[in-house]
């Protein structure tokens, strides 16, 4: 985590570009800014691996197509950046020059420069900068875990991750169960990977994929001559896992005419290739997966009962998307840093808008629904932020009512504060100012609220505060 107080503090750098230093180096106080210049793509290249660098001030005014052009570099590279643009009135009034500064700028400055404007604009960067960035690596600083990794902070995954570490001590069959699209794959690698066979293969198969007459092929292979076509001797999936773990998606969509062969392996550990008279041991782990009700389809025939035990020794219930809270905004965010990170996506975040709506939304497809819409915002978006338009959602034509008057005043008056304190930079007796009343109301106020500590009058904010209100 960023140290908050020693960010707030200390020398800061300045990235410049364009004529920019000629202008804001006089303005600063050289105390507390150093002033980098770059002109060059390989020089903005360079210097984006500064990490101490937070802010950049873009001089629009006499080149402005080459100084956007390195900018736009600079923010592919680091998006923890916030760009500040210095720009003549009159360019205002042009497309291209309005369209950049929504685009890529988090604000701007116009000719003459003065030096309140200068510093409140470059500072009020820099401390968004630090407050948004929740590590020291810039873009990095949203976790992302390995391929296999099952990402969330809610309670329903911490279960989950929990009953996958029991489950993967056993050596027993596991069904997982859930909707399409909430990882039942993903969470039988995280069995495998973790169990005593994680050395050997995992291979996993669709039986909703596999054509009626291949399945017996597929599962069990066959032998040179078998049928027509079978040129050689092919070796089927469960034996191509031998081992290991084999992992049966939709193991539903089994036809029941092939059950009968599966159960005899199950229990017996044994297969026969299609064609063949021998008996081969095969020592594998079966994890199977399902979106349907195997009770209803055994009830209604179309499953055999006794297989639906075998499989069902160890189970293991994937939660919705819909159900994991918290979860949706972290994977959101994560999502997007991971497709962003492999386009040239100008978008730097989701906006607040997109959250919410996303925070609404049932979730139908669950985590894979979820990843179409976040690859297509990043190809998608042409602003800043991206919103819910991008992620082909709406938004909700009204906001759901508040209980009481008590309750919507309420809220208006934590905001209220919560931004003034974010503002000031917690500085108590100028919010107290700002806001109108004592600094014993303030506190009070701050307690009721649960907005940070309120016996703290710091100057600068401590990361615990500062978290507390963007949290």
């Amino acid at each position: 985590m960023v140290d908050l107080r020693k960010a707030f503090s200390g020398r800061r750098r300045l990235l410049c570009l364009g004529g920019a230093a000629t202008g804001i180096e006089p303005l600063l106080d050289d105390k507390q800014w150093e002033i980098i210049s770059a002109r060059t793509l390989t020089e903005v290249r360079r210097i984006a691996a500064d990490h101490a660098i937070r802010v950049v001030a873009a001089d629009l005014s006499s080149d402005p197509e080459s100084v956007l052009a390195l900018t736009e570099e600079l923010l592919f590279e680091r998006r923890d950046i916030r760009a500040v643009a210095i720009v003549n009135p009159a360019q205002i009034e042009t497309t291209r020059i309005r369209r950049s500064i929504s685009s890529l700028f988090f604000d701007f400055i116009s000719h003459p420069l003065q030096a309140e404007s200068v510093r409140h604009t470059i500072g009020h960067a820099w401390g968004m900068a630090a407050i948004l960035c929740c590590g020291q690596n810039g873009p990095a600083c949203i976790e992302t875990g390995s391929d296999h990794e099952l990402l969330g902070r809610s309670e329903a995954m911490t279960r989950l991750r929990d009953q996958i570490e029991r489950i993967s001590n056993a050596d027993a069959p596991v069904l997982i169960g859930g909707e399409s699209g909430t990882g039942k794959e993903l969470a039988a690698r995280n069995i495998h990977l973790q169990s005593s066979r994680k050395e050997a293969p995992f291979v996993a198969i669709n039986m909703a994929a596999i054509a009626e007459n291949l399945v017996q092929t597929e599962l069990f292979g066959n032998e040179k001559g078998a049928f027509t076509g079978a040129d050689r001797r092919r070796i089927g999936h469960i034996e191509s896992a031998a081992g290991g773990t084999l992992f049966l998606d939709e193991i539903g969509d089994l036809p029941l005419q092939c059950q009968g062969n599966l159960l005899r392996f199950l229990q017996e550990g044994v297969i026969t290739r299609v064609g063949g008279s021998e008996t081969i041991p095969i020592d594998v782990r079966v994890i199977a997966a399902t979106h349907i009700d195997l009770e209803e389809a055994v009830a209604d025939g179309r499953f055999r009962e006794d297989l639906y035990y075998r499989l069902n020794v160890l189970q293991l219930e994937m939660p919705p998307l819909r159900a994991r809270g918290s979860d949706i905004g972290y994977l959101a965010e994560t999502l997007f840093a991971h497709f962003a990170a492999n386009s040239r996506c100008c978008a730097r975040g989701l906006s607040q808008h997109a959250i919410a709506v996303m925070n609404e939304h049932h979730w139908p497809g669950n985590v894979r629904e979820m990843i179409n819409r976040i690859q297509r915002a990043v190809v998608m978006c042409s602003g800043r932020l991206i919103q819910p338009e991008d992620l082909g959602l709406e938004r909700r034509q009204a906001p759901r009512r508040l209980e009481t008057l008590s309750d919507a005043r309420g809220k208006i008056e934590k905001q209220l504060i919560r931004t003034t304190l974010l503002e000031t930079g917690f500085n108590i007796s100028e919010s107290a100012r700002l806001l109108g009343v004592s600094r014993v109301t303030l506190y009070k106020l701050m307690e009721r609220h649960e907005l940070g500590d309120a016996a703290s009058d710091a100057q600068a904010p401590s990361s615990t505060q500062i978290l507390h209100l963007v949290g």
